[in-house]
């Protein structure tokens, strides 16, 4: 039930109105006047506030007025005298969301909280749809795919894991490699739990700078900062009822480190610039690359908080370390990239295929994902053959570029792929003078995979230069 504010400074009248609320089953908190009545609505946060419209000192519009400032979302019922239409339209144009007029029967006033704490409780609803289509809306235009592919014993015995850790509600902590595939197996774990028809809610926590990650988890009021022109839901309110997946975890600064701490010791937060205190009714799923105890051992992380995280460890293995999973997620991506590439090709060689088991993966499974990429771009038929994939797996297409390995070894691997390609592609540009359909048969590609190209690495030919003239 719910927490109903009444300030009124009639004895009778307060008394009466206390004893119908606490008989639907609310907490009923009492007031005599404006200014008890403010204080117990910054201290208490009440979802409903009734108060009276005459009152000597701080009147029921100025009641009004310090709600709506604090707490737009709280909803005020005025008790106003009989008769006094005009007064009552004053304060529904301000705000109000109904109002009593002096004297009402017990079941009018029930009316009256019933229909306002149901209008609360789906407004709160709306707001907590739109932000979470906000979050679908995203992660579908990064076209996330949600299949874990494997059949190697490590999977098998991650995938066990995964089932079994599934059914509690315990905090899991995930460590790999960057490109293992940790948010696919905190998709996993959610989907598995009984939480899975609430959100999925994930938070970048290397992303953001301190003080936006601060706002990101825990949301903030308006007026909290500089452009907070509106109240924000945090993260955490969002995955009501659901899980947030807290990836790399190992990112975050002391000071949010603490306040994390309070939610996964007390379940509750606060809002940036709030008062209210929320309840955090959420399985909390975290993730890093870091070695998180080497943090601790250097200060850089707290032990409680470690402690804390670390109650269910799962450990991904890198990509070469279950080799025999390559072919099943090469396959895979093949199948997952191909309408993107717009690529006829449908298989991979034996002798690409081969290289690809042979590489180290330093970029993982993600790693991976580009190579094929890049592959169903440059290839020509059905089949990718060796000459398909980038120079960096030893394919013949690097050395015949003229491109240089040794500078490609030494460069960020998760980037050395697409600098290759580009790379490759304004070398062939130049060649042909910009024009397009001649560079596409230099590369051995198809036009409409080197417009695709182009768009990506935001390449211009000579000719679309021209025409821009």
């Amino acid at each position: 039930m719910a927490k109903v504010l009444v300030v009124e400074d009639n004895d009778t009248l307060r008394e009466g109105v206390v004893q119908v609320l606490e008989r639907m089953g609310h907490t009923a908190l009492a007031a005599s006047g404006g200014v008890k009545g403010l204080e117990i609505f910054r201290q208490e946060h009440p979802e409903l506030v009734i108060t009276d419209l005459k009152m000597e000192g701080v009147d029921g519009m100025q009641v009004l007025a310090g709600v709506r400032e604090a707490r737009p979302e709280a909803l005020v019922i005025m008790i106003t005298a009989f008769g006094s239409i005009e007064t009552a339209v004053a304060a529904m144009q301000a705000g109000a969301f109904d109002f009593l007029p002096k004297p009402f029967p017990p079941d009018l006033l029930r009316a009256k909280v019933s229909r306002a704490l149901e209008v609360g409780a789906e407004r709160a609803r709306a707001e907590r749809l739109v932000e979470e289509n906000a979050m679908l809306r995203e992660d579908a235009a990064r076209g996330f795919d949600e299949a874990i592919v494997g059949d190697s014993a490590a999977m098998a015995t991650i995938l066990e894991r995964v089932r079994r850790v599934a059914g509690s509600d315990s905090t899991v902590y995930i460590h790999g490699e960057s490109g293992t595939g940790k948010e696919l197996v905190a998709r996993a774990i959610h989907k598995a739990s009984a939480r899975a028809a609430g959100p999925f809610v994930k938070v970048n926590c290397s992303a953001l700078a301190e003080n936006l990650l601060e706002s990101e988890l825990f949301g903030h009021e308006k007026g909290a900062f500089t452009g907070a022109h509106k109240r924000r839901l945090g993260r955490f309110e969002l995955a009501e009822g659901g899980t947030i997946f807290l990836d790399e975890i190992g990112d975050i600064q002391p000071a949010t480190q603490l306040k994390l701490l309070r939610v996964l010791q007390e379940r509750e937060f606060e809002r940036v610039g709030g008062e209210a205190t929320l309840k955090a009714d959420v399985r909390v799923v975290t993730a890093t690359h870091r070695d998180l105890r080497a943090e601790v051992a250097q200060g850089r992380f707290r032990e409680d908080l470690f402690y804390r995280l670390h109650i269910i460890p799962v450990e991904l293995p890198p990509l070469r370390a279950r080799r025999e999973d390559v072919p099943d997620l090469a396959a895979h991506f093949v199948e997952k990239l191909a309408r993107r590439t717009r690529s006829s090709a449908t298989r991979i060689g034996a002798e690409a295929m081969a290289l690809l088991k042979r590489y180290e993966w330093p970029g993982n499974v993600r790693e991976l994902e580009n190579v094929i990429e890049h592959a169903l771009v440059f290839a020509r038929g059905e089949t990718i053959g060796v000459g398909d994939l980038p120079p960096v797996l030893g394919g013949s297409r690097g050395a015949a570029s003229g491109v240089d390995l040794a500078a490609v070894e030494a460069s960020s691997l998760p980037e050395v792929l697409e600098e290759l390609e580009r790379a490759l592609i304004v070398a062939a540009l130049e060649k042909a003078g910009g024009v397009k359909a001649e560079t596409a048969r230099l590369l051995g590609i198809k036009s409409s995979a080197l417009y695709y190209k182009l768009e990506k690495y935001g390449v211009e030919s000579a000719d679309e230069e021209s025409s821009h003239g």
